[in-house]
């Protein structure tokens, strides 16, 4: 059974063109590029990439302009370090996520909503998983994988389904790679029972994709085959703020004693 996986998130500031936009883009890339070096040193096995500042969020499809930035950031990542490099293109673009990664030689992307519909702030925005897919194999992609939220946070179900059938769906017919599990809201904790649920049903990676502490960290390795992580690698915690090295050592080192005393093989 493969070792669980730790993945660090890099919650770029805002990018040109969004409305609270304040630092230039030579700024951007080059706090990425040093975020990105913090966490690829500290032991994180791999790191997501996404444009978490640029409040609101479009429901699809972003402009060029942050298609731009955020390749550029992504470039530079590369660059730095070798792990492997996801992207997530808020709120749902899959599509300029799959060109970021193209560009940049990323090796996944994460989709919010792959498939069936959520009600978001940002209104119903629905998956587009017969595009995206599409797409991949047209463009020649296939290598890049598809890490896909399950009742993804920020939303709620149009109508009330079980956890676990949308999960099965969403690796059986919308082909996900991994199934990310999230709790309510950004840093917000995933409730276990959930990613039991989920982990019963799908044959792929089963990631908890918010709120996991240090302390948390024991009980939800023995759930699931990983954590994504942004929150609690920063300045109080608090989503957005820049990492604290010291915060990301810690949690890696927690990870690391977690998974060796076999927690982390998900049961």
């Amino acid at each position: 059974m493969q070792r669980p996986t730790l993945i660090g998130v890099i919650h770029l500031p805002p990018l040109p063109g969004s409305p609270l936009a304040a630092l230039p883009i030579q700024d951007i890339v080059r706090r990425a590029a040093e975020e990105s070096a913090i966490l690829a040193d500290s032991g994180f096995h791999a790191i997501i990439l996404e444009n978490f500042g640029d409040l609101p969020f479009f429901p699809h499809r972003v402009p060029s302009i942050s298609v731009a930035a955020m390749t550029a950031c992504a470039c530079e990542v590369r660059r730095v370090v070798s792990v492997p490099l996801g992207i997530n293109v808020l709120r749902n673009d899959a599509s300029s996520a799959l060109a970021i990664a193209i560009a940049s030689r990323a090796d996944f992307i994460r989709v919010n909503v792959h498939c069936a519909a959520r009600l978001t702030d940002q209104g119903i925005v629905e998956g587009l998983a017969h595009d995206t897919l599409r797409e991949r194999k047209a463009l020649g992609a296939e290598r890049i994988a598809l890490y896909c939220d399950v009742d993804v946070k920020h939303a709620a179900a149009i109508a009330p389904r079980d956890i676990g059938d949308e999960a099965e769906e969403l690796a059986e017919r919308a082909l996900a790679d991994a199934v990310l599990v999230t709790g309510a809201g950004t840093g917000r904790s995933v409730a276990l029972g959930q990613v039991k649920a989920v982990k019963a049903r799908v044959h792929v990676p089963v990631l908890a994709a918010s709120g996991t502490t240090e302390e948390t960290l024991p009980e939800v390795l023995a759930a699931c085959d990983g954590v994504i992580v942004g929150s609690a690698l920063r300045k109080d915690g608090r989503a957005g703020a820049e990492l604290e090295p010291a915060r990301v050592r810690a949690f890696a080192e927690a990870f690391g004693r977690a998974a060796s005393r076999g927690d982390g093989h998900a049961r």
